[in-house]
């Protein structure tokens, strides 16, 4: 989709840009496919809260999407395009030939009357989904599963993708966005193509309302804080007071590594800040 500039008739017109949604086909969601969609303004069950910068914002509808895309050796037809609020990649309405409808993730060049599978026997073109082990070595893929059946947890983002390295033993090499490579199980799905909507990372809000109807509320600096609030906090006029700039709970903002071990670590055979 292309963005669109406007004229600065308005302070928050002057910077803002948006896309003009020519793919997209349809407005108004399929009914059988949404879900109430409950926020916490980011609180806990005690009203406590433990997420920051989250509250507000347009109501919004969940819509199912088929991650796992689990029905298999059955055509489906793209009955439109549609925008989903909860995510910026766009979405597609497939059709099956025995009559079901699911959601599934818009790949980049899919189009409307397009046709779509699952399974080992599907081709390798945009939109269809098979195991690792029959793709071939060097194909673009995203929607990717970790463990086998529960669906596409990586790469669902707009406009990324991963590509398929090698083979080895019952492991795949995958080369990931951020340029970590890693060993996934051949048996786990994954979508061919990229993921569409790649023109989202070039938009720019405008205005800081445009945020708060995302949700997002502000952000205040820890120098502007009183020392009880923030270890940054306090002193006669801006002035961190030589100290290295930290979170609210005292741990380093700056170059600190805060990853735990997992025990998916032994799976990654090279990491994204490795040369």
């Amino acid at each position: 989709m292309a963005i669109k500039q406007f004229k600065p008739y308005t302070p928050g017109r002057r910077f803002m840009t948006v896309q003009d949604k020519t793919e997209v086909s349809k407005k108004k969601p399929e009914k059988s496919l949404l879900a109430p969609l409950n926020r916490s303004g980011g609180r806990n069950n005690k009203g406590r809260i433990t997420a920051r910068h989250i509250g507000g914002g347009s109501k919004r509808q969940y819509r199912i999407i088929d991650f796992k895309r689990n029905k298999l050796s059955v055509p489906g037809k793209i009955a439109a395009i549609e925008y989903d609020p909860n995510r910026n990649a766009l979405i597609a309405l497939v059709h099956y030939v025995d009559g079901e409808k699911r959601y599934i993730l818009a790949a980049k060049d899919l189009k409307v009357g397009d046709t779509v599978t699952a399974g080992p026997e599907s081709d390798i073109q945009p939109g269809n989904a098979l195991k690792l082990k029959d793709i071939p070595i060097g194909t673009v893929i995203h929607n990717l599963e970790l463990e086998p059946g529960r669906g596409g947890k990586l790469v669902r983002a707009a406009g990324t993708s991963a590509q398929l390295m090698a083979k080895e033993g019952k492991h795949a090499f995958i080369r990931m966005p951020s340029g970590e490579l890693r060993l996934i199980l051949q048996e786990c799905m994954a979508t061919i193509g990229q993921v569409g909507n790649e023109e989202f990372e070039n938009l720019s809000a405008g205005k800081a309302g445009k945020n708060r109807w995302l949700g997002k509320r502000p952000g205040v600096r820890g120098v502007v804080m009183n020392p009880v609030d923030h270890p940054m906090g306090g002193g006669e006029g801006r002035s961190k007071s030589n100290k290295h700039p930290v979170s609210p709970w005292g741990t380093p903002a700056k170059g600190f590594r805060t990853r735990k071990k997992k025990p998916s670590d032994r799976l990654i055979v090279r990491r994204r800040n490795q040369k």
